[in-house]
């Protein structure tokens, strides 16, 4: 096998995602680049490196390329290997969760808005599994590993999320997400009156090239990106904004923000994907500051993971779970339901 370059390996981390970015040297040998990348990544296994090629997260000059590729003198690399909770240092905290249901297999939590899922780069503490540490560690053996999180939702995404509190429960919930048998229902004030009172997206997500925090819809031919399907209908339209209900079919990082504003019509107050400002209405001052206001009541994006329906592992019997909308969401809501029947928009 020829020699690995020595070139310095750079290293960041933003969460969900340790990336890694590199130089090949110039006296590199063509080398296939998962043999490649074993050698050069010391930290990250041969499995998480394999995953990352698979999900098309290995990127050559620009480029996602296949395991079979051979890397050159002078390439740029860039290599995002996901985190998984089961790496990091979980510090147990008491904070207060609103928890829905638990049995010894499974705990349904009900996440505000503002509480990061899971430790990363500048949220160590203070997130759901540090507190899930507090709550489970001393009640269940897995090999030093906590299987609990089965899935994520943003960190100014309030609502449902199931939780696994043995190896057994986080195999058989993650192969029902996998499987795509999960019913998850969001709620989503969004921007402007919707044409279509139902229909569906299907693309692909992928990074944005120019914004990594964010993602986009990419085009069918790019190497690229991952298939995302969403369901939607249009439960209230108050024609300035409407409430729609979103149904994941599969759930991609801001799979609803980035559809949403793919078909024109943001999530109000989404700072991330432009929602954060006027983008429908009048011109008069008062609706400037109804808006306002609305935004200083809601200052995140409007969403919420309203119900959840999942096969027990244990059990086999299906769970349903349905939750209210948090008070922030539902007070802007109700603000703008007024006003499209007092002042007729």
């Amino acid at each position: 096998m020829s020699d690995i370059s020595n070139s310095e390996v750079k290293m960041e981390d933003d969460g969900l995602f340790i990336k890694y970015t590199f130089t090949v040297d110039e006296g590199q040998e063509p080398l296939r680049v998962d043999k490649y990348l074993v050698s050069k990544i010391e930290r990250a296994s041969r499995n998480k490196l394999q995953e990352a090629i698979d999900q098309k997260h290995v990127i050559v000059d620009g480029k996602a390329v296949k395991a079979n590729y051979k890397v050159k003198p002078k390439n740029f690399i860039e290599v995002l290997v996901d985190k998984e909770p089961s790496e990091l240092e979980v510090i147990p905290q008491d904070i207060p969760l609103d928890i829905v249901y638990q049995d010894e297999d499974l705990m349904i939590v009900n996440k505000k808005a503002g509480m990061v899922v899971h430790p990363g780069f500048g949220n160590e503490s203070g997130t759901l599994l540090n507190a899930l540490a507090y709550l489970l560690d001393t009640k269940a053996t897995h090999q030093g590993k906590r299987p609990w999180l089965v899935h994520r939702i943003d960190k100014n995404t309030s609502g449902l999320l199931v939780v696994a509190k043995n190896d057994e429960s986080m195999a058989h919930l993650s192969q029902q997400f996998k499987d795509h048998s999960i019913e998850r229902t969001y709620q989503a004030l969004v921007w402007g009156s919707l044409q279509e009172q139902e229909g569906t997206l299907s693309t692909i997500i992928g990074r944005d090239k120019y914004d990594r925090k964010k993602f986009v819809v990419l085009s069918e031919d790019e190497e690229r990106g991952k298939h995302a399907i969403t369901h939607f209908k249009v439960l209230e339209d108050f024609l300035y904004t409407s409430l729609v209900e979103c149904k994941l079919e599969t759930g991609r990082t801001h799979q609803i923000r980035v559809h949403m504003k793919h078909l024109g019509h943001p999530l109000f107050s989404d700072d991330h994907y432009g929602g954060n400002r006027i983008l429908k209405g009048v011109v008069f001052s008062k609706y400037k500051q109804f808006v306002d206001n609305c935004f200083s009541i809601l200052p995140r994006q409007g969403l919420h993971a309203k119900s959840l329906g999942f096969q027990h592992p244990s059990t086999k019997k299906w769970m349903q779970f349905d939750s209210e909308l948090p008070h922030d969401m539902q007070t802007v809501v109700d603000k703008w339901r007024n006003a499209a029947i007092t002042y007729g928009f």
